[in-house]
């Protein structure tokens, strides 16, 4: 498990991408945030939402479109100025560049919604259930969701292939390890449900499939914190190899699954 420093390291690494991580990184399906503004019975003119970690606002953006009002909070300087670009046009949406750790609402218990996507596993696990309970209002609602990696039974295979390189640039995952499908990514109803604060916990399961080229593959990947942190000649080496790859297929793409398990909760 990731200490606190090495939560705080990682996390702030986005900033020297965020140029790039809007266009690179995956959109959610739709039928996500149906499932979440269903579940957690959400109106657009009753109900205020707070997001943690927005990004660049790949997920704002869907509910913005919906009509919520939304603060988003971002630790990094330049996503934040990203997310304000993405979100100019929505003038319901306020984005502030704080460490969501230290930043306090405007009024207590103001949240209808307190949702992250693919930022909630950043945040301090002795800590985050209680914060979020804090800032929802009687009867609001937690929801969090990742974009993980998963191969389905018949997926590309690719991705166990070029792990041998991996391997080789000191990177590999530890032995046993196997890639999730979508069926076998982990949830966590249980641990919501063992810190007493919410309840009526649903959990909904999607997954898409997003084709790459060896250059929008690589842009994916200079996106993630594990290969922003490895240095020139592991991303050379590896990058490389991607390529040459690639190239050796009769449509030289790699078709990546994605998965996500969507978390909604109501407070107690």
């Amino acid at each position: 498990m990731a200490t606190a420093a090495d939560r705080g390291r990682l996390r702030q690494t986005f900033d020297i991408v965020a140029a790039r991580y809007h266009a690179a990184r995956p959109d959610y399906p739709d039928a996500l945030y149906d499932a979440l503004t269903s579940v957690a019975g959400l109106v657009p003119d009753k109900d205020e939402v707070l997001e943690i970690g927005c990004g660049t606002g790949k997920a704002t953006i869907p509910l913005a479109r919906r009509g919520f009002r939304i603060t988003a909070v971002e630790l990094g300087a330049a996503l934040a100025a990203e997310a304000a670009r993405n979100l100019a046009a929505f003038g319901r949406v306020a984005v502030i560049n704080a460490d969501i750790e230290a930043w306090r609402p405007p009024a207590p218990a103001m949240f209808g919604l307190v949702f992250a996507a693919t930022a909630w596993h950043w945040l301090d696990p002795a800590t985050r259930y209680l914060r979020a309970w804090e800032w929802l209002k009687p009867g609001g609602h937690l929801a969090y969701w990742e974009a993980a990696h998963v191969i389905p039974e018949n997926g590309d295979l690719f991705f166990t292939q070029i792990q041998e390189v991996y391997d080789e640039i000191g990177e590999g995952v530890p032995p046993g390890s196997v890639f999730a499908t979508p069926e076998t990514l982990a949830e966590h109803s249980a641990e919501i449900a063992a810190t007493g604060l919410f309840t009526d916990v649903t959990i909904r399961r999607f997954d898409w499939e997003i084709s790459y080229t060896a250059d929008s593959y690589i842009r994916l990947l200079d996106t993630f914190s594990g290969h922003i942190a490895m240095a020139a000649w592991q991303r050379d080496r590896l990058y490389g190899e991607i390529r040459r790859r690639l190239a050796l297929r009769p449509d030289g793409l790699v078709h990546r699954h994605w998965g996500a398990v969507l978390h909604v909760a109501r407070k107690l």
